[in-house]
């Protein structure tokens, strides 16, 4: 029993039911009753690590997410996510949040990443990263590949949230766990083939179950007919965004170095 886990869950079970979002979840017998498993999840909106937690939940587990430092440094939301055991990322040294995942996988514990990082504002499976492999590989415990789809309805970046009574709809798939078998490129290269053919399925299904995709809306991707940038869109905008926020580190950094300095950019 972990108390405060457990009350989470059930705020979060309470708000799921009054907003009405209604789920449709595939591959729960993937996720291992016992023993560790890096659940590797996709990016599509900001809510996406309590909804990809459900199937665990229903074989009796918890996961233990890892997310960015800045989450626990806040006064209100650290307490919690340390009381849940989730792992604090600082993206300039990830090494001791690495290492931490892996301990807790040698424990025996769930461990939930991101591999694309960063949300993906086509909603379409960007480039990943190689950590999840790694982890896998290091630990000794399967990746779990696991899918959702609806939830950047909810809330996603560059978008107003919707947390009211929407009655929105969510697809969650599991796909069958991927061994730590092999170099850490080819683990990689399964990861993004499994959860690219699972994204998909449940893109198709949703159009079913859901009606026809709506043209120009946000959360419909590109080739739906959506307003959502393509893929190579979405990746030049993160570009953008990436050299943004260099350019202010550098700048911040270098008026520390020299308080006194006048900085012209200032006027």
């Amino acid at each position: 029993m972990e108390p405060v886990y457990d009350t989470v869950i059930g705020v979060a079970r309470t708000l799921w039911l009054a907003q009405g979002l209604k789920f449709k979840i595939s591959g729960v017998e993937n996720v291992p009753v016992q023993g560790p498993g890096v659940v590797a999840i996709n990016h599509t909106g900001y809510l996406d690590f309590t909804l990809a937690g459900i199937p665990a939940f229903l074989q009796k587990r918890k996961v233990r997410f890892m997310a960015k430092k800045e989450v626990f440094d806040n006064r209100y939301g650290g307490p919690v996510m340390r009381a849940l055991k989730h792992i604090p990322v600082d993206r300039g040294n990830g090494a001791e949040s690495y290492q931490t995942a892996v301990d807790y996988l040698k424990n025996g514990e769930l461990v939930g990443v991101y591999p694309e990082a960063t949300i993906s504002r086509s909603f379409e499976i960007k480039t990943f990263k190689s950590g999840a492999a790694r982890m896998a590989l290091e630990s000794g415990a399967p990746i779990i590949p696991t899918v959702v789809w609806g939830a950047q309805r909810i809330w996603t970046k560059g978008h107003p949230r919707a947390m009211g009574r929407n009655n929105f709809k969510i697809a969650i798939g599991v796909c069958e766990p991927i061994r730590p078998e092999g170099t850490v490129d080819e683990i990689t290269q399964r990861l993004h083939d499994s959860m690219s053919a699972k994204l998909a399925e449940l893109q198709e299904m949703y159009r079913e179950w859901n009606g026809p995709y709506p043209a120009g809306e946000f959360w419909v991707p590109a080739k739906f007919g959506g307003g959502a940038p393509t893929l190579a869109e979405a990746d030049a905008m993160d570009a953008a965004d990436a050299a943004a926020k260099a350019a202010e580190r550098a700048r911040r950094e270098a008026q520390a170095a020299d308080p006194d300095r006048n900085d012209e950019t200032r006027g």
